[in-house]
């Protein structure tokens, strides 16, 4: 009698803890709970994929940082030194450089301002940039809660299916528990033992492959939240199950302004125009203005050199006067009385030393540069057209890329609301069906008990019950990810 009650407690198990399996609420060993909104929030975070679109927006910013920095002037500066070796050249049979080593250094200060109708163009095409990468994020975000909703659904439905099949481990093992106490008293055959042995190994089986298939769809779950996988996690959302309400115009029309592939696609439209029209200025002037300063300074490393040249420049200052005088003398004019007084004086030496040491950072202003001007491309073999041709396509392919998009859209809505309101009605009939599975297993546990029924006849009703609450369990979530995907369509939460 003891083992009879025991199978009726298993009988009851069995019809208690399945609704709680269909909610995925089994503890798993742990006090770690994962809900939905928190993997989501994990994603976020995590993914490695979301987090290398979100860079995009990073080289957005720089691209607008270079667009306004073309308003600007760009400026360069130069420091630089050299050295010559003290050694003549000889060109045309003339010698012509220094005998000594020269060290030379020089600095330089570079201004320069370009303006056109590119320039405003480019512009508005890099703010048009950031809004489409702000977009494209928003999509991006979305395409990734939608998996993760359809991740977290597919691991709550495997853990619903291993925690039906304990379930059915269980009361296996009581039905064979009771084969084998009806045998002992004469009223079952050694037959009936076997096959209650047979149905509990292939009841653990199917366990066995319900729990592999859970960790599998875990382990998917946490590749994309983009951590390592956890053990004894407890998924604790409870996903609503409601009618589906609401209009498909009122849906369509929200997707219409929700829906992030689409507003990101409208978002690179503007970017594809702003482009075509910076590509149209290519054919509009350029001005153009430029401004430089410098200086230079020279050292030689033999100061003797320059005091010889001063030497022999005076020296030939002095015949040179000589000269003058003779020739004003045989001429009947008056002399030159100061020829002899013309000499390389210790004065200029010191001064021609002074000079020689100014190396390197006494610089010797150069001119100040000034230029102003426009500039009209006329011809560059083509260029332009190729350029003006290429953002002509692509500002189409955008125009064609939305009105696709559209099209999908349209259908995508349309399609999951007619498929969610028909998992709705077949989560119904699956519930009318497991309810009457049950009733028959109940049934038929208590036949066999007074010996109306056979070990098989009781097997059949517990397939049968198997069948139809494994179908009420996949009803319930094939539900859930039609919402899902409605959601996604939509591209908004709808609950």
């Amino acid at each position: 009698m003891r083992t009879l009650r025991s199978v009726r407690s298993a009988l009851l198990l069995l019809t208690a803890v399945a609704p709680l399996a269909l909610q995925a609420l089994q503890a798993q060993g742990g006090a770690t709970t994962l809900s939905l909104d928190e993997a989501i929030g994990l994603a976020k975070r995590n993914n490695p994929s979301y987090l290398q679109l979100v860079n995009s927006r990073t080289r957005a910013d720089a691209n607008l940082r270079a667009a306004y920095g073309s308003f600007m002037p760009t400026a360069s500066t130069n420091l630089g030194t050299g050295f010559r070796q003290g050694k003549q050249e000889i060109v045309s049979g003339v010698a012509f450089g220094s005998t000594s080593d020269i060290l030379s250094s020089s600095w330089g200060l570079n201004v320069s301002y370009n303006f056109s109708a590119r320039t405003l163009t480019n512009l508005r095409a890099a703010r048009a940039a950031i809004e489409a990468a702000d977009a494209d994020i928003a999509n991006a975000n979305q395409q990734l809660r939608s998996v993760v909703v359809q991740e977290y659904v597919a691991v709550l439905q495997r853990q619903a299916q291993a925690a039906l099949q304990d379930t059915l481990v269980v009361f296996n093992q009581l039905q064979l528990d009771l084969a084998k106490a009806k045998a002992g008293v004469g009223t079952a055959t050694s037959l009936d033992v076997i096959r209650a042995e047979v149905a509990l190994g292939t009841q653990q089986v199917a366990a066995l492959r319900a729990h592999n298939d859970e960790n599998v769809e875990r382990l998917r779950l946490y590749q994309q939240l983009g951590v390592p996988a956890v053990d004894n996690v407890k998924l604790n959302s409870t996903l609503p199950i409601t009618e589906p309400s609401g209009d498909l115009a009122q849906l369509l029309g929200m997707a219409q302004k929700t829906n992030a592939s689409l507003l990101s696609l409208r978002q690179r439209q503007v970017v594809a125009d702003q482009s075509f029209r910076a590509a149209q200025g290519g054919y509009l002037p350029t001005f153009f203005a430029s401004a430089g300063l410098g200086g230079s300074q020279q050292k030689y490393t033999d100061v003797n050199y320059l005091l010889s040249q001063g030497t022999a420049q005076a020296a030939s200052a002095k015949a040179s006067c000589f000269t003058q005088d003779s020739l004003r003398r045989g001429a009947g004019m008056p002399g030159i009385s100061s020829c002899g007084a013309i000499s390389f004086s210790a004065a200029q030496a010191d001064a021609v030393r002074a000079s020689n040491s100014q190396w390197p950072f006494s610089f010797n202003s150069n001119p100040l540069t000034l230029s102003f001007g426009v500039s009209l491309n006329l011809f560059d073999g083509f260029n332009r057209e190729r350029t003006l041709q290429s953002a002509a396509a692509d500002q189409s392919d955008a125009r064609y890329n939305i009105r696709a998009q559209e099209l999908k859209l349209t259908a995508d809505v349309s399609q999951a609301f007619s498929t969610l309101s028909a998992d709705f009605r077949v989560l119904k009939l699956q519930d009318q069906n497991s309810t009457a599975a049950r009733q028959a297993l109940q049934l038929a546990q208590e036949r066999y008990r007074v010996g109306l029924n056979s070990l098989v006849d009781l097997q059949q009703a517990r397939a049968d019950f198997d069948r139809a609450e494994t179908d009420r369990i996949n009803s319930i979530f094939e539900y859930h990810r039609a919402f899902a995907a409605l959601e996604s369509a939509v591209g908004r939460p709808l609950r």
